[in-house]
């Protein structure tokens, strides 16, 4: 253990000990105490045989174990590269960088290309570990390679499932068990073959015909999402997302979320965003819930309650953009004065008006803060030949001081 640090945390394979470097068993045989997994604490044996150890449970626990031990010599053993979906990327978030040494090991994503030759870089590298199996979803498309960490024996099985549901049931599906052990073994699954709980998946996605392929790019087709009417329609949630401009790491509260389409293809569109999606009745909460899983973004917080009195509850992390989408009939200028005053410095309001009552407020709001307005007119031409010419929307974007 490097003497500026307290907490080492050591990759393992499933090739043990002889695999780990010269300095993570030395690292290992000074520890005075050793935390790990029961697969983990069985391949260091040899060296920890008699060192102090525990097990882990789970994530939570053992995270706030090591925690309490801050300052005192602790190592941990992990999977693979702990930096990588590992326990060590978790920590990163609690730890300042000199409280942790981490000493990797091959991670079953360097693996298993190394077994397919697949050029890593071409890869979407991702885990099943304690996430919805549709978080995959905007990653499949056709072409794609996708090297996924299973949860268990039955994430395959999930895996082809979802697959099937997005119309990629042509897709191949390889299963790479113990990785780099005695025991490993790969094989392309097929309905009801058993998988051990330790392996890695390898999916290579084909379309069936037809299928539809959904585009990360703002603009989905309005059928795919289930809604009661209470939705941005194509064009309007494209140019309205173009005004959002989301960015990695930016928060977006999406206020009278209706079906939530706004929040849903924010967060599709840019990694590692965020979303709470206001939205007070609670059928169409619901709705908002169902289609965040459906088009493969769980991590959208959908919040029941009234505008602008529920906002408060979240003011402590502040959004970098806010889109006001519903209730400006109701409550005009006073909801977008609130969503105004909890913006940060240099955050986006925009907003949507179709009704006179809402253009109205959007004018007069305008008027007082700036910004820009644009008048949006959406005709599409209809089977019989004329036009279907909808109201003008009226879109405004303003950025905080």
């Amino acid at each position: 253990m490097s003497p500026s640090t307290w907490l080492t945390v050591i990759g393992i394979g499933e090739g043990g000990l002889p695999d780990m470097t010269p300095a993570a068993r030395a690292c290992l045989r000074q520890a005075t105490l050793v935390i790990g997994g029961e697969r983990h604490l069985a391949l260091a044996a040899e060296d920890i045989a008699g060192v102090e150890h525990r097990t882990w449970t789970n994530l939570e626990d053992t995270v706030a174990a090591v925690l309490a031990r801050r300052g005192q010599p602790t190592v941990v053993l992990a999977s693979g590269d702990p930096m990588h979906y590992g326990f060590a990327a978790t920590l990163s978030h609690k730890l300042a960088p000199g409280d942790m040494t981490v000493l990797p090991h091959l991670s079953a994503f360097c693996l298993a290309a190394a077994r397919l030759c697949w050029p890593v870089q071409d890869i979407a590298c991702l885990s099943a570990h304690g996430r919805p199996i549709e978080a995959l979803a905007p990653h499949v498309h056709d072409g794609a390679r996708l090297l996924i960490l299973s949860a268990d024996g039955r994430t395959p099985a999930a895996v082809a499932a979802l697959l099937e549901r997005l119309d990629f049931a042509p897709s191949t599906l390889t299963v790479l068990e113990h990785l780099g052990g005695p025991q490993e073994k790969t094989f392309v699954w097929s309905p009801g073959t058993p998988c051990a709980d330790l392996n890695t998946l390898a999916v290579e996605c084909r379309a069936a015909p037809g299928a539809l392929g959904l585009s990360r790019v703002p603009g989905l087709p309005d059928g795919a999402f289930t809604h009661d009417g209470q939705l941005t329609k194509r064009e309007a949630r494209a140019v309205t997302l173009s005004l959002l401009a989301p960015r990695p790491g930016e928060l977006l509260w999406d206020v009278g979320a209706g079906s939530g389409s706004i929040a849903i293809e924010w967060l599709r569109a840019v990694p590692h965003t965020r979303v709470v999606a206001f939205e007070r009745d609670p059928t169409r909460l619901a709705t908002v819930q169902a289609n965040a899983l459906t088009l493969g973004v769980p991590s959208l917080i959908a919040v029941g309650g009234e505008a602008p009195a529920v906002l408060a509850d979240f003011a402590e992390d502040p959004p970098h953009a806010v889109f006001v989408g519903g209730g400006l009939s109701r409550l005009g200028e006073t909801l977008l004065d609130a969503a105004w005053g909890y913006l940060r410095p240099g955050g986006r309001l925009v907003a949507n008006a179709v009704t006179k009552d809402s253009q109205a407020a959007l004018t007069a709001f305008h008027a007082r803060r700036g910004g820009t307005m644009t008048r949006l007119q959406v005709s599409r031409l209809l089977p019989s030949g004329g036009w279907d010419d909808r109201s003008p929307l009226l879109h405004y974007l303003g950025s905080k001081p």
